[in-house]
């Protein structure tokens, strides 16, 4: 699949978002990239396809995820490392990213309302722009004092903190 022109590798991408979650491991595992198997829960739209057509461009050269602009609303992300994943312009909204390696992350203008990422470990994260109403942050790690005031002060939620007033 590797250099494909844009029709074909937009048909492979849509054909992949309408497989069974086991038929797309298999496929991300004949590419190697099975360790992103949250693509597995992707639901077939636009966006997803652009997301899709990234990650299958140059699977052997993927190193950092690209899911700018993807929709993962609703999904159960917890435990996952997307280090130096790019979700600028995401959606993120009611999706759970419990316990999930996000150092670097780029969350530029996602929307992560209602989303929960308690215990992620959020070190040198970008946020700008970023929506955050009612996302849960309870105890995730690695937020900077200014960047943890400035997400509650935007509608994030702490579990519990000294300067919360």
């Amino acid at each position: 699949m590797l250099n494909l022109p844009t029709p074909e590798l937009r048909d492979r991408a849509i054909h992949f978002l309408e497989q069974t979650p086991r038929q797309r491991l298999q496929i991300l595992q004949q590419l190697g990239i099975a360790r992103y198997n949250f693509l597995t829960q992707l639901r077939l739209s636009e966006a997803n396809i652009h997301c899709i057509i990234r990650f299958f461009n140059n699977p052997s050269q993927l190193k950092f995820p690209n899911l700018s602009g993807a929709d993962l609303s609703g999904l159960n992300l917890d435990a996952v490392n997307l280090i130096r994943g790019n979700l600028s312009g995401a959606n993120l909204q009611g999706s759970s990213l419990v316990n999930a390696d996000l150092l670097f992350a780029n969350f530029t203008r996602a929307d992560l309302q209602n989303a929960d990422l308690s215990g992620a470990t959020l070190n040198e994260t970008i946020w700008l722009g970023a929506s955050v109403d009612n996302c849960q942050l309870g105890n995730c790690i690695g937020l900077s004092h200014q960047q943890r005031k400035d997400l509650q002060l935007r509608g994030a939620m702490f579990s519990t903190s000294a300067d919360d007033n």
